[in-house]
């Protein structure tokens, strides 16, 4: 058949309506299976996308010779009925297109007749097969044979290029292609342009070109003696195609319709905002519109909450995705992803803001063109925006523009008109609800993790006798937020006190409910209860409290210079202990308790001598429990990796979660505290007993002088000297019948402790003039780094720290 289309035999431009039919759009990869079924293929099969994508091609489509036999490649040729060869020569192959009838027996709907085009396809995607097809009955007469005066409708190809109007064809051409990428449907509508444009054949004498029927307007006109309207000067066209109740207005809704719907199952996949954004974005192209480009306000994509008031020439906002199919890179400099802009007041862009209603400009002359270009600064959109159709969707919430849409069509394509403004206007609305709720999402993520963040303690690295490394990871239920947490507390003696604990539960409650335990154990821990003491009045609070909820705790206080641990345990998973001699790693055998909030339960309190360079590791059980398995075989893990060598603490921190929790869907929050236990080597400490004697305080000043000397420390000397004079003093005015204790330790600083037997805790006046005492802690306070006071029933401890200009020699500390 001759590629060559007479010309008294070529349609119109306007009669081109009469080719648009609905069709059936299915893709078939490489192994022949469907991977692409679009709703004019369910309509036309009866089969939905579900049930059709995956299936082998050859079990669905009557597409004879043109699929692959089982275990074959896709042919290079292919032709049945009607339609001619065309060369191809993409990627250096011929390919053939097919195109043929057949008749499909359908359950519901009995025989049907079925015109389809088969193309084949080439390129680096899966797509190897395109296959369109329609429903023959809306296009040919009540009979089909030529000899009863009624003409045959036949599938064929010819170029483009041979009808009037062929650049509005090919650009309208990628509207049919099903949920496909802009880059995929480019590729796909080349190939199929080369290869040759879908066709009506009546007669084998009228060629018609096959286009989709979404946005086609009825036209009136005259009719033939026997059919269809026509105007005058038309070339003739088939009485049997355009059919009477063929409302092609309606199906340009239903077709909107269907596209609406489809959005709005690719929307909203996610809470993630910024997905959100490049999901509504890219469903609109091709398929609506050559160009989208999408704008939030600032605050919004930031997570700042619901924005306040109605926008304004000040508002910024921040330009998240922008989807196309006009060639790569040319949108990229004047409009790039990720600009923050303020819009002019004398653009179409303000008009929408402000407004909140939908603006349509049908076309941009050159005049308007340089009229809005000329607003912006060192930007010039005249290239990209003139005699182009532009439309401006706002996206709102509750009556508030959160951000809008930027929606164009190129020359040659149908402008936006009121059917396409109400089309956008719902898709921007819809975007606006899916758009609300991942903006409200943000948000409260934002609140639940600053929360969570401002009752995590900062820990300081280097305490005294031991380092310290602490991970926190959020867990992906509930916003993020829950009960675990970790801490360390300086206590009097140089030693610290470690603590994790778990509320059971998840979200803002058992956040709550975990700030107020911590606070708890801050406050009880300064007050030097032993661990198991602490834990009872801990049970005992959360009885008070009444909430109900349980929570683990492990609680430990780490005395650098007796070299031990005492350690008490609520419930939780035990602690590991890697030994610095043979880098063995071992749970330590507690007394487990009860969690806290069970109450009538005793503690107790565990003994645990260490040595430097051991390693403590406390964690909470979402670390170690895996849904499925026995927590044993998480805690041999932790174990395992505990021990595994590592350049310093950080790494061991890190060589763990790694080890523990691969990121594969991890539901529960994880708090770890590593802590090695350096311990302070006797010729660091240095105490005395002194006498309830107004003699001793000299003593005490000549003891300092000499040993601080000893320790080259001479720069401390002069402020240790007052401030442990003050002390011992007031210890001597305020002791009862034992001795006065006087310590000091060189560790990072110079700590000082004076210990008298009266209960009562220092107090801190605010002496006058007239006053002949009360200022000593005044001097205390205003020469030390820190000090405080910390009482038992036997008596109390003042001490201070002293900053050193001359840190003490290194020591080595081996893994």
């Amino acid at each position: 058949m001759d590629l060559g289309v007479p010309p008294q035999r070529t349609p119109q431009p306007h009669d081109a309506a009469a080719g648009r039919v609905p069709l059936a759009v299915v893709v078939v990869d490489a192994d022949g299976l469907v991977s692409h079924w679009s709703t004019g293929a369910r309509r036309l099969f009866g089969v939905s996308r579900e049930d059709a994508v995956g299936c082998p091609a050859g079990e669905l489509l009557p597409v004879t010779g043109a699929l692959p036999q089982e275990g074959d490649p896709l042919p290079d040729s292919a032709y049945a009925e009607s339609g001619p060869e065309l060369d191809n020569s993409l990627s250096g192959t011929v390919a053939y297109p097919a195109a043929g009838r057949a008749r499909v027996d359908e359950p519901d709907r009995g025989r049907i007749d079925v015109l389809w085009w088969a193309y084949p396809l080439v390129g680096p995607g899966p797509e190897r097969l395109l296959v369109l097809a329609a429903d023959a009955a809306p296009l040919r007469g009540d009979g089909e044979g030529e000899g009863q005066g009624r003409e045959t409708v036949a599938p064929g190809f010819a170029l483009h290029t041979d009808f009037p109007g062929y650049r509005e064809l090919s650009s309208r051409l990628p509207e049919i292609l099903p949920s496909m990428s802009v880059r995929e449907a480019t590729r796909i509508v080349s190939q199929v342009l080369e290869l040759g444009y879908p066709v009506l054949e009546f007669s084998r004498h009228d060629r018609i070109p096959v286009t989709p029927d979404w946005g086609a307007p009825q036209r009136a006109g005259r009719r033939t003696a026997d059919g269809p309207p026509v105007r005058a000067g038309d070339a003739p066209v088939p009485h049997a195609v355009p059919r009477p109740e063929l409302d092609l207005e309606y199906a340009a809704v239903r077709e909107r319709l269907e596209f609406l719907n489809e959005v709005s199952g690719r929307i909203g996949t996610s809470l993630d905002l910024e997905r959100t954004i490049r999901e509504v974005t890219s469903a609109a192209v091709p398929r609506f519109t050559d160009f989208a480009g999408t704008h939030l306000r600032a605050a919004v994509l930031a997570g700042e909450g619901f924005p306040d008031g109605p926008p304004d020439v000040t508002t910024i906002w921040h330009r998240v995705w922008v989807e196309h199919n006009d060639e790569p890179g040319r949108w990229d400099d004047t409009v790039p992803v990720g600009e923050s802009i303020a819009f002019p007041e004398h653009t179409p862009f303000f008009q929408c803001m402000v407004t909140g209603e939908p603006v349509i400009v049908p076309y941009v002359s050159e005049e308007l063109s340089n009229r809005i270009s000329g607003e912006f600064e060192k930007r010039d959109l005249r290239p990209l925006i003139t005699h182009r159709s532009l439309l401006i969707v706002p996206l709102k919430a509750r009556d508030v523009v959160l951000g809008f849409m930027v929606l164009m069509r190129r020359p040659g394509r149908e402008p936006f008109d009121d059917m396409d403004r109400t089309t956008g206007a719902e898709l921007a609305a819809r975007a606006g609800l899916v758009l609300d709720n991942a903006r409200m999402y943000t948000y409260q993520e934002n609140v639940a993790e600053t929360l969570q963040d401002s009752m995590l303690p900062q820990i300081e690295p280097r305490m005294a006798g031991c380092d310290i490394a602490t991970r926190y990871l959020p867990g992906t239920r509930l916003g993020r937020v829950g009960g675990d947490w970790f801490d360390s507390v300086k206590l009097p003696g140089s030693r610290t006190a470690l603590v994790v604990g778990d509320v059971m539960g998840h979200g803002l409650n058992s956040a709550a409910m975990m700030g107020q335990l911590r606070t708890a154990v801050l406050t009880m821990a300064t007050m030097e209860m032993p661990p198991a003491q602490l834990l009872r009045n801990l049970d005992d609070l959360a009885q008070r409290l009444g909430e109900q909820y349980l929570a683990t705790c492990l609680y430990a206080v780490y005395d650098p210079i007796r070299s031990e641990l005492q350690i008490a345990n609520a419930g939780h998973i035990p602690p590991v202990l890697v030994r610095a001699e043979d880098g063995r790693a071992e749970l330590l055998d507690l007394p487990t308790g009860a969690p806290i909030g069970v109450g009538g339960v005793a503690f107790e309190t565990a003994t645990v001598r260490v040595r430097p360079g051991d390693r403590l590791v406390l964690c909470t059980d979402g670390l170690v429990e895996v849904r499925g398995q026995d927590i044993g075989a998480g805690l041999a893990a932790l174990c395992a990796s505990a021990a595994h060598p590592a350049a310093s603490m950080d790494d061991a921190c890190d060589t763990i979660i790694r080890a523990l929790n691969p990121g594969d869907g991890r539901k529960d929050d994880v708090a770890l505290l590593m802590a090695r236990l350096n311990g302070i080597p006797a010729g660091d400490v240095a105490a005395w007993q002194l006498a309830l004697d107004p003699r001793e305080v000299a003593r005490a000043r000549r003891l300092v002088r000499g040993r601080l000397l000893d320790w080259e420390l001479p720069d401390a000397v002069e402020a240790a000297e007052l401030m442990v004079s003050e002390l011992v003093t007031n210890a001597v005015k305020h002791g009862r019948t034992h001795h006065i204790g006087l310590r000091l330790v060189r560790t990072g600083a110079l700590l000082c402790e004076v210990t008298d037997d009266e209960p009562a805790p220092a107090t801190l006046l605010d002496a006058t003039a007239d006053d002949e005492s009360g200022r000593g802690l005044v001097l205390v306070s205003g020469l030390a780094r820190e000090w405080g006071t910390s009482t038992t029933a036997r008596g109390k401890t003042v001490w201070f720290e002293l900053a050193l200009s001359r840190l003490p020699r290194p020591r080595s500390n081996d893994w």
